[in-house]
């Protein structure tokens, strides 16, 4: 099926999960500390960015679509900077304060054109707060068309179950790039996202493709769940479902960055369901989104003309 700029901007895209602030500071490096052997880093700017659940908001804003934002995060300077980044871009906003939560802040330090270290300030929000989300997330249900929890296990999503079953009664679709080695609380959601990494801690090594089948197909089964679609880098994605499997290869082209490439892709099927498509339809799409994101730096989103070009 075709799929106009008109039909697009009007497939809602709901995004519950964990967000970050994603801050590069780069700098000179040009000594070495005399009091320990390490670099001196002179930083000359700094740069903000959307992470996490927030960049896959970013994703289906910058391709058209409807996108708003549910998630949990600090009282502190991080999370009014993330908020006003995040707003800055389009996507409607639902922020759920703890004043007792951290807001996760991935600091890169950048000097000479490589990372020298990576700083993480995290901690997990408390239940009550998660409560609350719960109630903001049955409220806005109603008003999406697609829903897509991004886990990114920082303990935003400890109701996700409750979601589900509440999107699920709605008669949503329910998209899910998961976490963790325990897919259990995912059950029956229309389609979860893994990459080979992540979805090996599930269902083990596979010695083959048939292998792979097989173990995908049970774990689908077994968790109720619509679909599965397996990111593969290089080898492209393979949606397993009711029908079999659908594989598509990898666009050749050259890869710069693969950060974010999964926000992207789960991101566009999510954006492309909801307009409308079906799970297959949609997979060629994700497929090409992710390759067009792997040839740009850093956490990158493509535009609806990239994609029909």
């Amino acid at each position: 099926m075709s799929m106009t700029k008109n039909k697009l901007s009007a497939s809602r895209v709901l995004v519950v999960g964990d967000v970050m602030l994603d801050r590069y500071w780069y700098g000179a490096v040009d000594r070495i500390s005399p009091e320990a052997p390490v670099p001196v880093v002179r930083i000359t700017h700094e740069e903000e960015r959307c992470g996490g659940a927030a960049n896959v908001a970013f994703n289906a804003a910058t391709l058209g679509a409807q996108a708003s934002l549910l998630t949990v995060v600090g009282d502190d300077e991080a999370s009014h900077k993330l908020e006003a980044l995040v707003a800055k871009t389009g996507i409607r906003t639902h922020f759920g304060r703890d004043a007792d939560l951290k807001t996760t802040v991935k600091l890169r330090v950048i000097g000479r054109q490589q990372q020298l270290i990576r700083l993480d300030f995290e901690n997990t929000p408390k239940s009550e707060v998660l409560a609350t989300q719960t109630a903001s997330f049955t409220r806005l249900l109603a008003e999406h068309d697609a829903i897509l929890f991004s886990d990114y296990g920082k303990g935003g999503l400890a109701h996700v179950s409750d979601m589900i079953a509440g999107a699920r009664a709605a008669d949503k679709p329910i998209f899910i790039d998961p976490k963790g080695s325990d897919y259990s609380r995912y059950q029956q959601a229309t389609v979860i996202t893994p990459n080979r990494a992540e979805l090996q801690q599930v269902i083990g090594a596979w010695t083959s493709e048939d292998d792979l089948h097989a173990k995908v197909h049970a774990l689908r089964k077994q968790l109720q769940l619509d679909a599965v679609l397996l990111t593969r880098s290089e080898e492209g994605m393979t949606l397993f479902d009711a029908d079999g499997h659908l594989h598509v290869s990898a666009q050749a082209r050259e890869v710069f960055d693969v950060t974010g490439a999964g926000d992207t892709v789960i991101a566009t099927m999510a954006s492309l369901v909801g307009a409308g498509m079906t799970l297959r339809e949609a997979v060629p799409l994700a497929n090409r989104a992710g390759g067009i994101v792997v040839g740009k730096f850093g956490t990158a989103t493509v535009s609806y003309e990239e994609l029909f070009a």
